[in-house]
């Protein structure tokens, strides 16, 4: 009985420890809005990628959506002029709910395309997440 008894207050401090790792853990800014140099879409085990033609007013509208996003916020914004190109890029942080895992999504707009970069920060695989924000965030932005 015993036994069981300390394995269970094992596991629940296991479990409380790594919630709050998650949750606590030093993120750097810097490491997550770095510009997207993909062409294209893409799908991978641990994010997505959608690249489409666009404008400014749809960049801002996809900013407007990803904000609005349940338990999500801005980490960082940056904007770059380099002779008549533009860029603008802001990075998200959104939480899950129950362990507050981050996922970071990146929204750039440069010369009328716009990219955006889901991703997850713990773990191996995402389970489709990232890639079902960015297809809602982006049917929403463009009033579907």
């Amino acid at each position: 009985m015993r036994l069981v008894i300390y394995g269970v207050v094992f596991l629940v401090a296991v479990s409380v420890f790594g919630s709050a790792y998650v949750r606590l853990a030093p993120s750097d800014p810097k490491l997550w809005n770095t510009p997207i140099t993909a062409p294209e879409d893409v799908d991978s085990v641990g994010g997505a990628i959608r690249v489409l033609q666009a404008d400014l007013e749809l960049f801002r509208r996809v900013r407007h959506e990803m904000g609005a996003l349940p338990r999500t916020q801005v980490v960082m914004r940056a904007r770059k002029i380099v002779g008549a190109q533009d860029e603008r890029r802001i990075t998200f942080v959104t939480r899950s709910l129950i362990w507050g895992f981050p996922d970071y999504t990146t929204v750039q707009f440069s010369d009328g395309v716009l990219k955006l970069y889901g991703r997850l920060r713990f773990g191996r695989s995402d389970l489709g997440v990232n890639g079902k924000r960015l297809q809602g965030v982006l049917g929403r932005a463009q009033g579907g």
